[in-house]
């Protein structure tokens, strides 16, 4: 359970996490709060404080209901911070959130570590050859149609079955392209209901067959405040619950909004195993 980032070695046996940072103005929990160098900074220094291994960058949003922003638009916000961290941070390990593999190339030459597609390669044919290409790991995602439709009555006929199904095809497709280090997520909130999202979550250990390191990214999701009646800004505890169970059923990764809580629940649940 090792990538290679960058010439590091990093080991998933022990599970890392990744802090998110959204600069786009309409992110669902914390759309238009690093909208400046200096709030950039700070956030991404706090949380690497606070243990994060991993800092994934977004330049446009997937929130339910998101409309597609231009290439040139994602490439405007997306490619000063990235050179901003990398100068302020050399040994940063930046992920890059896109399904564009032109976006990836240019993220990659100036300092990405990852690429994370929500798309799994769905919306650009060029992703996985441009991976294979670029020799970096890459987080294989699962959606169902597109952040815009999404939502509107994803039906499975098993959402397990089907996921391990997707996946099994789509690490074969990266495999011919002499792609290395390829990490899973199972999507939480991409074309699930709430039913879906936690059968998958009571099913995460099945997927550790596909013998691939499992990433997490359930911080704050409509699946905890709605279950709750609460706001996504009143869902931290419910997502160090969920952290929890996630790192149980073998997580290796949780992408999360808060560092500190979530290398908590890394060091409880480590502890206990």
């Amino acid at each position: 359970m090792t990538i290679n980032c960058k010439g590091t070695l990093i080991d998933l046996s022990i599970p890392k996490v990744m802090g998110i940072l959204n600069i786009t103005p309409d992110s669902f929990f914390d759309g238009g709060a690093y909208n400046s160098d200096k709030t950039i900074l700070l956030q991404v220094e706090k949380m690497l404080y606070e243990g994060a291994t991993f800092i994934d960058v977004g330049a446009s949003s997937s929130r339910p209901g998101a409309t597609q922003i231009s290439e040139s638009l994602e490439l405007e916000r997306l490619l000063p911070t990235i050179d901003l961290l990398a100068h302020h941070f050399p040994k940063i390990l930046l992920s890059v959130d896109t399904y564009r593999s032109s976006v990836a190339k240019k993220s990659i030459e100036h300092g990405a570590a990852l690429i994370n597609d929500i798309s799994g390669g769905s919306l650009d044919r060029n992703m996985f050859k441009t991976i294979g290409e670029l020799q970096v790991p890459y987080i294989l995602m699962h959606m169902k149609g597109t952040p815009e439709n999404m939502q509107k009555s994803p039906i499975y006929k098993n959402i397990t079955q089907e996921l391990l199904f997707y996946f099994s095809q789509k690490t074969a497709a990266l495999k011919k392209e002499k792609v290395n280090d390829i990490i899973i997520d199972l999507g939480f909130g991409f074309g699930k209901t709430q039913d879906h999202n936690y059968e998958l979550l009571k099913n995460l250990d099945l997927f550790k067959m596909l013998e691939l390191p499992i990433l997490t990214g359930i911080s704050r999701k409509s699946m905890l405040y709605n279950l709750l009646n609460k706001k996504a800004s009143d869902a931290l505890n419910a997502t160090s619950i969920a952290n929890a169970i996630a790192l149980q059923k073998g997580s290796n990764i949780l992408r999360v909004h808060d560092v500190k809580e979530a290398i908590e629940a890394v060091k409880i649940v480590q502890q206990i195993s």
